[in-house]
């Protein structure tokens, strides 16, 4: 059975919902995504040779900000006091791929998936931003949650069988 949507009203019109009746309750969440490159570009970022500077340097913090950023891009989210950003790289050379994870936590009365999805969405996009002088046809793939922990529904973790998306 489906969940009714929360975002909207009785009158099916868009609003923030209220949550100042939720538990505060440490909220963590974990999403993930990945670019793939031509080669070259691979050699450049993991050389740390491209013109732009730092890639990974800068798109971790990039992610950061994305995940703090949240409640400005994605209209009916709430601003959100977090207490912790981590942004992990992993780098595929076979696959001439990168792969990002970031984690975001808060003490709070909502949850963190959407800046946890944003930080990803923003790393990559920085990612992209800085090589795309000798790549513009990098792409951007399996932006997903992996994992959120916290309030009212508990632990949640994607199905680890599922196909990789590429």
């Amino acid at each position: 059975m489906s969940q009714p949507l929360t975002h909207f009203d009785a009158a099916g019109q868009a609003h923030m919902v209220d949550v100042g009746d939720k538990t505060e309750t440490r909220r963590v969440a974990v999403a993930t995504g990945h670019i793939t490159m031509q080669p070259d570009t691979f050699q450049q970022l993991t050389a740390g040779t491209a013109k732009k500077g730092d890639v990974i340097g800068i798109a971790r913090i990039a992610a950061i900000q994305g995940t703090k950023r949240t409640a400005d891009l994605i209209p009916l989210c709430h601003p959100l006091a977090l207490t912790r950003v981590a942004v992990d790289f992993t780098l595929e050379p076979e696959a001439c791929r990168l792969h990002i994870t970031v984690t975001a936590e808060t003490v709070g009365r909502t949850g963190v998936e959407m800046e946890a999805l944003s930080g990803v969405t923003a790393g990559l996009l920085t990612v992209y931003d800085m090589l795309k002088a000798v790549d513009r046809g990098m792409q951007i793939g399996g932006v997903r949650l992996l994992e959120k922990r916290g309030g009212k529904s508990g632990h949640w973790q994607a199905d680890s069988d599922l196909p990789a998306a590429s």
